[in-house]
């Protein structure tokens, strides 16, 4: 179809919701522009701007003309006149002056293939293969209970390294030393320093010893940062979901990610987080990272298990999918509660995550930040637009997400006659996060909220003191094939 005019579809990588709308414009055979907000970020507040204040992709633009998100595009679709007079106009109108043009490709961020890393060797990959061969590595017992596999005792360590290596004592308990903060090995009784004694360090090269989706052999590359790993295994992953999604953006072909060459790498790449370093990252890299790491490992574990499709799967799902991270194990439920809400219960936990002395406490953030929440999860049809959490931007970022998630009237629904505030489930289930009580919860998510009709009739409604406040059934159907 030829048209003078121009249809515009503002997208990001991975967006289902994007997807179904390109669909529905080549259904139509209605030529369109695809221009990914993902690739050129400095279109985000004008896009915003004029759509209405709406920060959610799809964006879909009739000429100047804004249409909305996907649900809005579909619904345009079932107006069989309106559309048809929309696409009349496309046909004998150019785009006017003073439309947004589209960006020079030249402006666009440079995307570097995920999948073609570069690893740069680490020396001390070598000596723990010398001390597997040489049977320093070995199992061991301590007090006739507790056996550790692939575990080695510092004075024999210091030993091998002077008898073997031809080395002073110093430099031997300098390379224990080295072994413990490259991420190698661990203390089995906690301790800061190798001690070069008879205390027991076990590798963290955990190849079939822990249920983890990531267990494996130890990578052989120098550490890479937190945000530095974090933002490659969530960009791989994202490149993987996307090359997989159906056309349509309804389905997801898990089967074929899992046989795929760049699953394998994506695979390999996870093992980095065995020698990561959490524990003394800041608070934005361990927000960064770990929202990074928990989407990633979602999807790793529906590729490898499937989605959970029952109450009790969905338990299993989140409190047994695990990664390994530095030299501990985190599960789903680990991440959320334990590290990035500061240590507090989750849904249907008895208990705080981590106990008394879990070295992992050393990890959790110093106070809980409820912006996570609408990163963890896209609990609306829409999604923001983005899907990587960046060290640098991560606060930005995290209001850019609760706006988006707050625009939907599936997360929030304001009815000012019926005095009734309809909520996402999340705010049910998470609500001590956002405040102490009701009406302090709905200022937080007003505080969140771009100007808009919406949040005057919210605003209204807290200033009156007299509302009720209905949570919405939450969807968790899944987009396998």
């Amino acid at each position: 179809m030829e048209l003078k005019g121009r249809i515009t579809v503002f997208s990001i990588l991975g967006c289902p919701h994007c997807m179904k709308a390109k669909h529905t414009l080549r259904e139509l055979n209605l030529p369109f522009s695809d221009v990914r907000l993902d690739l050129y970020p400095q279109l985000k507040d004008e896009i915003a701007k004029k759509s209405g204040g709406k920060r959610t992709v799809p964006q879909v633009f009739f000429n100047e003309e804004h249409i909305g998100g996907n649900d809005d595009l579909q619904k345009l679709v079932a107006n069989k006149e309106k559309l048809n007079g929309l696409i009349e106009k496309l046909k004998r109108t150019s785009l006017p002056d003073g439309a947004l043009d589209l960006p020079d490709p030249s402006t666009a961020v440079k995307e570097a293939d995920p999948f073609s890393f570069q690893c740069e060797p680490d020396e001390y990959f070598l000596i723990v293969h010398e001390m597997r061969r040489e049977n320093i590595v070995q199992t061991h017992s301590e007090w006739l209970f507790k056996r550790y596999k692939d575990s080695f005792k510092g004075c024999e360590f210091v030993a091998w390294v002077t008898n073997k290596l031809g080395l002073d004592e110093a430099k031997a308990m300098e390379m224990g030393q080295a072994l413990l903060d490259r991420n190698f090995a661990r203390h089995v009784q906690p301790a800061e320093k190798f001690l070069g004694g008879t205390e027991l360090y076990v590798l963290t090269d955990t190849d079939g010893q822990v249920e983890a989706l990531n267990n494996g052999p130890i990578s052989e590359c120098v550490p890479r940062t937190a945000g530095e790993i974090g933002k490659i295994l969530r960009t791989m992953i994202l490149k993987l979901y996307s090359v997989f999604l159906s056309p349509d953006g309804k389905s997801v072909d898990y089967a074929g990610i899992k046989a795929s060459d760049e699953f394998q790498a994506y695979k390999k790449m996870t093992r980095e987080l065995l020698r990561v370093d959490v524990e003394n990252a800041t608070r934005e890299e361990k927000l960064a990272f770990f929202i990074n790491v928990y989407n990633a490992m979602v999807i790793h574990a529906n590729i490898e298990k499937g989605p959970p499709t029952s109450l009790w799967g969905r338990y299993k799902f989140f409190n047994y999918t695990k990664y390994i991270i530095g030299t501990h194990t985190y599960s789903l439920q680990d991440v959320e509660n334990g590290v990035l809400r500061s240590n507090r219960k989750g849904v249907g936990q008895l208990f705080n995550p981590f106990g008394k002395g879990d070295p992992r406490l050393k990890v959790a953030l110093e106070h809980h930040e409820p912006l996570i929440h609408f990163a963890l999860v896209c609990g609306a049809k829409s999604c923001p637009p983005i899907k990587t959490y960046s060290t640098e931007n991560v606060m930005t970022e995290l209001q850019t997400a609760a706006k988006s998630f707050l625009e939907s009237d599936e997360s929030c629904n304001v009815d000012l006659d019926k005095k009734t505030v309809h909520l996402s489930a999340i705010f049910k289930w998470y609500g001590v996060d956002f405040g102490k009580d009701k009406k302090e919860q709905l200022e937080f998510i007003a505080g969140l909220m771009d100007e808009g009709k919406k949040k005057e009739d919210l605003k209204q409604l807290i200033q009156s003191n007299n509302f009720k406040v209905n949570y919405l059934t939450y969807d968790w159907s899944v987009n396998s094939k």
